[in-house]
């Protein structure tokens, strides 16, 4: 029986050796933006080893706090902050393996209180009690911090106006020196309804999705945000590569979290999976 690649992922991740945890010494964390797959991404090597150097290329996070484009959600919203709460399982058609799945992370409760305070007016913000982490936040995590022994919360996306969104970025911004890792986690493009079987097999790249691609590409290395911003109306192959927008918007969650947000970008992961954009960054 071959050896699923998730289960090669770990073996490789047993000999990589010991993650030294964050101190205040190194600094604030990075914020992240990344593109997170569906299941289907256990089942890629090269994409999983990228996203596993990525994670050891910063000190382990004390606790991490998400947004992910599968979650939108007013008011302000956190998961539950309790320890092992079951993932939410947010999609169809899968594996039944990936329906077992489980990270059961630590109790999160200093974090929440953190978080809180962070965003200033708490009695704004509201705490699920039983939503675990959907798949655009456990499955990249899972990848990336196997052990599951970091504290993560959830925030909701409460609004798709980037304005508003660079402004919740900017009141979680002070965790970072604490070492609390900010992640946006969505997808480049993500215009699943127009990509054909030869796509989903990895043999072609709509227009759409390469178009936009560089666009964004250009456009973040330029440290544009007036134009980003504006990407209904100014990107490329719109709206195929994004016929919703909640893939692209927890970008604008990463970009508020950094000191300069209008700072030009680099990339650490880019290419294409199954026609779709993964371009992925960090920010200062």
């Amino acid at each position: 029986m071959s050896i699923h690649p998730f289960e090669l992922h770990l073996k490789n991740v047993a000999q990589a050796g010991e993650h030294i945890d964050w101190a205040p010494k190194d600094g604030a964390l990075q914020a992240l933006y990344l593109s997170h797959g569906a299941p289907p991404l256990f089942e890629d090597p090269v994409w999983m080893a990228q996203l596993f150097a990525w994670a050891r290329s910063m000190p382990k996070p004390k606790a991490i706090l998400i947004v992910s484009a599968h979650w939108e959600a007013a008011p302000l919203t956190l998961s539950s902050s309790d320890a092992h709460v079951t993932p939410v399982y947010d999609f169809g058609g899968f594996d039944p393996v990936y329906y077992r799945m489980r990270y059961d992370t630590p109790a999160a409760t200093a974090l929440a209180k953190r978080v809180l305070g962070a965003l200033g007016d708490s009695e704004e913000v509201h705490e699920s009690r039983t939503r675990g982490l959907d798949h655009g936040a456990w499955v990249p995590l899972k990848i990336m911090y196997p052990d599951a022994d970091i504290p993560v919360l959830q925030l909701s996306l409460p609004t798709s106006d980037p304005t508003q969104l660079l402004a919740l970025g900017a009141r979680v911004r002070s965790l970072r020196d604490e070492g609390v890792l900010v992640i946006g986690s969505g997808f480049t493009t993500h215009g699943l309804p127009f990509l054909t079987r030869d796509d989903f097999l990895g043999r072609t790249t709509p227009g759409w999705s390469q178009d936009f691609d560089l666009w964004a590409a250009n456009t973040l290395a330029r440290g544009d945000i007036d134009e980003l911003a504006n990407y209904r109306t100014r990107a490329p192959g719109m709206p195929y590569a994004h016929p919703t927008v909640e893939h692209l918007i927890p970008l604008f969650v990463t970009l508020g979290a950094s000191t300069n947000p209008e700072a030009p970008r680099d990339f650490t992961i880019d290419g294409f999976w199954m026609g779709l954009s993964k371009r992925s960054l960090q920010v200062a």
